[in-house]
């Protein structure tokens, strides 16, 4: 059997009145994910481990399968491995945010959705600037980029910025957990109010503020973590092959560090707007030699960080028609069984515009095999599935385990 896991990030919500009291998920039109409810069995997955960020790097591991507190160092580090930029023993990576600060208030945690073009400006002109054999700044996708600092100490407070979009920026900068780490606390800070002075009035914002659109004012590192040790994918659950599509760049990172091949998809963009149609086709070209593809969408997290309810019922209609429906056409016509199973990573309510860690809806079909009862999918019926309630690991053992 070969396996396709279809995961719309932050996809799970919470009931809205602006939709009378219902989810997007309840709210959207899916017949296809609802169509694979009614063929196969549902849950609920607890993919955040005590104690720990609802991020989606923690959740993604987590339903690939990983012990999360074993091996978990940060998203930079995700990062680092997807954009193949090899850390040394104590180097300290950090996710490096352009974001927009408005009034000395952060307004967004992506500085409009800056293209990566821009934003690969931006990033070598801050290196230039500000790097050094200490300090090195590396362009990724749009506003996710990357910060590395040799020597750094990971024992630091760093908030993600989409968790405090809002909030006056000044309260929720670097701080430190111990007096070994107070050196790069106010090194990160420095390297904030630095930005903000050297971006004040570069050309890429002044364009961008000229056509209406949001200014990179400022860097916002955060999520270190030193070079990892993970175990591959293969190691784990014994699949040889496997290969992870995603727009995300810490997702792509994830698939790096866990030995799987990673499939670029052309205009794959981790908003509303992306390549659907590509996605699919490169997923289901994949299989012809993969054994497991991860086929992740963007999408749908970003619409709830946004608190746009309107744009996520639409990008969960887009994952259904346009991802899940190609999908099920042409696996249920191949000589060789494939499984499905289509969840989000964790909920990304609009109300709050940020993750929680509620435990997530899931759906599994595995051909030749009895359904449950749930014949919808959305945030309450799986939690009368018949897999109950899994934490963690156990959904990817659920989901590779044939009998």
């Amino acid at each position: 059997m070969k396996y396709i896991i279809i995961l719309g990030d932050g996809m799970a919500d919470e009931p809205l009145q602006q939709l009378g009291g219902k989810t997007p998920l309840q709210v959207a039109d899916t017949p296809y994910i609802d169509q694979l409810a009614r063929m196969g069995s549902t849950g609920m997955l607890d993919t955040i481990p005590p104690g720990m960020h609802p991020g989606s790097e923690i959740a993604n591991l987590a339903v690939m399968g990983y012990n999360v507190p074993a091996v978990f160092e940060g998203r930079g580090v995700l990062e680092a491995a997807s954009m193949r930029v090899e850390l040394d023993e104590g180097d300290l990576a950090l996710r490096c945010n352009l974001i927009c600060v408005e009034q000395n208030v952060i307004k967004n945690h992506s500085a409009g959705h800056i293209s990566s073009e821009e934003a690969a400006e931006l990033i070598a002109f801050l290196n230039k600037a500000l790097g050094n054999d200490i300090i090195r700044f590396y362009p990724g996708v749009s506003y996710r980029n990357l910060l590395v600092i040799k020597g750094g100490r990971k024992e630091i407070n760093c908030t993600p910025p989409h968790d405090v979009m809002g909030t006056p920026y000044k309260q929720v900068m670097v701080s430190a957990e111990s007096t070994d780490s107070e050196k790069t606390a106010r090194l990160i800070n420095y390297l904030i109010m630095r930005s903000f002075l050297l971006l004040k009035d570069h050309p890429v914002n002044l364009k961008r503020i000229a056509q209406g659109k949001d200014p990179a004012t400022c860097i916002w590192p955060w999520s270190p973590g030193n070079k990892p040790n993970m175990p591959t994918f293969r190691e784990m659950w014994g699949i040889e092959k496997s290969a992870v599509i995603s727009a995300v760049d810490l997702i792509q990172g994830i698939g790096v560090l866990a030995g799987m091949d990673v499939i670029m998809v052309e205009g794959a963009t981790g908003l509303y707007d992306t390549n659907y149609e590509g996605k699919a086709r490169a997923a289901l070209d994949a299989l012809k030699d993969h054994d497991l593809v991860y086929l992740h969408i963007e999408a749908s997290d970003e619409a709830g960080h946004e608190g746009d309810f309107e744009l996520k019922v639409r990008t969960i209609e887009y994952l259904d028609k346009r991802i899940v429906k190609p999908i099920m056409e042409e696996t249920s016509l191949m000589n060789e069984p494939v499984a499905l199973a289509v969840l989000p990573d964790h909920p990304t309510p609009c109300s709050i515009r940020t993750h929680t860690n509620d435990p997530v809806p899931f759906v599994i079909f595995k051909p030749g095999k009895s359904p449950d009862q749930v014949t919808v999918y959305d945030e309450f019926a799986p939690r009368k599935g018949a897999y109950g309630l899994l934490k963690g690991p156990e959904f990817m053992e659920m989901f590779l385990n044939d009998k």
